[in-house]
């Protein structure tokens, strides 16, 4: 695929991450966000995490300067304005389903006839999403793995009407951004979520039974299976609210007990607490 154009509409964690990772790949991006201060929010993380790499000598501060610039001058409020000419869009909105539908059905009123219309939702079926729009063939999961910018593996999930052209666009896009693909069916959680969020339910049940400490759980899982970050350091970067929404999703869809959320997770999203972005989680950030 040549460099072409790619909207990206949200740019919370996930989302900024996929407007850098597209900037470096030297695609024309535009962003698609809700308020002035999460668009400065998400541009701060950006910077925060291009001057990472300007220290390990990785990127050179003029090449950041205009990464940066080109993201703003190409950032806007308005949907229509981001999404009329791109090639990719990428939704990256919060995971509220009526809110994912109501942007497809719009992307299918405004975007190019060719263009791919992409979601990065880690819950959501993309046949689901598919419906909603006029151009169903065009619908793709395209789940991206957080930190985006320094995460190989990318789920690609098919829908029942997703296209083979639209499938091989796809994967023709995602490797020119230096990533590799796993093409999974569609269902509630895909193929990561599911597994990841398991796991992380019963370390969590494992600390309401008394079994271990969050540390120890935390220092075992990371000495035993190599993990850069235990079960809790995880569930408190990702946000345990998120991983709460993502097991009511699959529990709901597929009924399957295994996927009700732990007691301690849901009493901790009622109390605020809901990781590292509110300062407190399974461990205290303040």
């Amino acid at each position: 695929m040549n460099k072409k154009k790619v909207c990206v509409v949200g740019i919370g964690i996930m989302g900024s991450g996929i407007v850098q990772t597209c900037a470096q790949a030297g695609y024309d991006v535009s962003v698609v966000y809700k308020t002035k201060e999460s668009f400065e929010k998400g541009l701060g993380t950006i910077k925060k995490d291009l001057s990472r790499l300007v220290k390990k000598e990785r990127i050179e501060q003029a090449e950041v300067d205009r990464l940066l610039d080109a993201i703003r001058a190409n950032a806007t409020m308005r949907l229509k304005d981001g999404a009329k000419d791109a090639d990719v869009v990428i939704e990256a909105a919060s995971e509220d389903l009526e809110l994912k539908k109501e942007l497809f059905r719009i992307f299918g009123l405004i975007c190019p006839e060719h263009a791919i219309l992409g979601s990065n939702t880690s819950t959501f079926p993309i046949t689901a999403l598919a419906a909603a729009t006029k151009r169903p063939e065009k619908v793709i999961g395209v789940h991206f793995m957080n930190p985006v910018p320094h995460m190989h593996g990318v789920e690609i999930i098919k829908s029942l009407r997703t296209s083979e052209d639209t499938l091989n666009r796809t994967l023709e896009f995602v490797h020119s951004l230096g990533k590799e693909t796993v093409v999974v069916n569609d269902s509630p959680g895909f193929v990561t979520s599911r597994m990841m969020c398991l796991i992380l339910n019963e370390a969590v049940k494992m600390r309401e039974s008394g079994l271990a400490s969050v540390e120890d759980i935390d220092k075992i899982q990371k000495l035993s299976f190599n993990w850069p970050l235990g079960p809790f350091q995880l569930l408190d970067l990702i946000g345990i609210d998120i991983v709460v929404a993502v097991l009511n999703t699959i529990y709901n869809e597929t009924g399957f007990e295994r996927f009700k959320p732990a007691v301690l997770m849901v009493q901790m999203v009622r109390a605020g607490w809901t990781g590292q972005k509110a300062g407190k989680g399974f461990y205290d950030y303040k």
